[in-house]
């Protein structure tokens, strides 16, 4: 194996170039919005400990940041909660869908944060007497990962809501279980203002930089969360964060990482930095395809493989 490159040096537009012709898998038809998101869009970025982000073309265009959420909904919920969100949601990978109709037997908790079920319920745990109020919380917490002021689209958010079918069922199913102690609809709708978020792939790799760096914002230099939060979200990254690919994923690229189905993939390489990759079109396991790529060739030519 030749000698890991400088990550300040690394010449990101040329990665870019790499991506750009591979032209497999679909947009994701959830809402109209991610349908007619542009497949062109191909971005990377990377936040370093020193405060400093480098990125490609791209790396300023905006898009919500839908799945990405997952890990910082969790880490909001164990900061608000003193980590009992532990007890009311499970943290084992399941080898289904993001959005399985399923819960732990005996118990009826989501079987962990990073699939909707659980991101529905952690979000009910952030601290918050109405739905209005958990909402600003939320988008306050991920703006102190983000080290600036986060927007929601109300579009994308109106249209997560209204079509969110499955996870209106997921809330109900809670909710006669005994998990879900708000009502459904409520639950749904901060849910959906939470993957409304928006934001670029450069904000999006400071986030999990913070992660990375144990909770602290590498530009702003201001602890978002414990680290001992951060790095038990950054373990169920792991094991949890490309889904029912999970374990391929760890394989490869063997770096903690969310996918979304709007193309984005977090990543959070312990005490070394944060990444993202952004480019809208999907594989069978609602990954980005140009994304799944750049994130192997990142972690080979950075060696940021955590078993390397």
């Amino acid at each position: 194996m030749s000698a890991a490159a400088d990550p300040r040096e690394l010449d990101l537009d040329a990665l870019r170039q790499r991506l750009l012709p591979e032209s497999g898998g679909e947009r994701s038809t959830s809402i109209p919005e991610l349908a007619d998101a542009d497949p062109d869009l191909c971005a990377i970025a990377l936040a370093l400990p020193d405060g400093s982000v480098r990125s490609s073309a791209d790396g300023a265009v905006p898009f919500s940041i839908q799945s990405a959420v997952k890990p910082f909904l969790f880490a909001l919920a164990l900061a608000d909660t003193d980590g009992a969100a532990l007890d009311r949601v499970g943290i084992e990978p399941t080898g289904e869908a993001f959005d399985a109709i399923k819960l732990e037997s005996g118990t009826g908790r989501p079987p962990n944060p990073m699939v909707n079920a659980g991101a529905i319920l952690t979000c009910a745990l952030v601290d918050g007497d109405d739905p209005d109020e958990r909402a600003s919380r939320i988008v306050a917490g991920l703006s102190s990962f983000a080290g600036r002021r986060l927007e929601v689209d109300d579009d994308v958010a109106h249209s997560e809501h209204l079509l969110g079918d499955r996870n209106h069922a997921l809330a109900h199913l809670m909710r006669d279980e005994g998990t879900l102690a708000v009502r459904a609809d409520d639950a749904v709708s901060v849910y959906a203002r939470a993957c409304a978020v928006l934001v670029n792939a450069q904000t999006l790799a400071v986030m999990g930089a913070t992660l990375a760096l144990g909770g602290v914002n590498p530009v702003t230099g201001e602890r978002a969360v414990s680290a001992r939060i951060a790095r038990d979200v950054v373990a169920v990254m792991a094991t949890c964060g490309v889904y029912d690919g999970s374990g391929r994923w760890m394989r490869a690229v063997g770096v903690p990482a969310k996918s979304s189905v709007s193309g984005a993939i977090v990543l959070s390489a312990p005490g070394r930095l944060g990444a993202a990759v952004v480019s809208p079109p999907l594989d069978e396991h609602g990954t980005s395809v140009r994304g799944r790529i750049g994130a192997e060739t990142l972690s080979d030519d950075l060696g940021l493989h955590v078993f390397g």
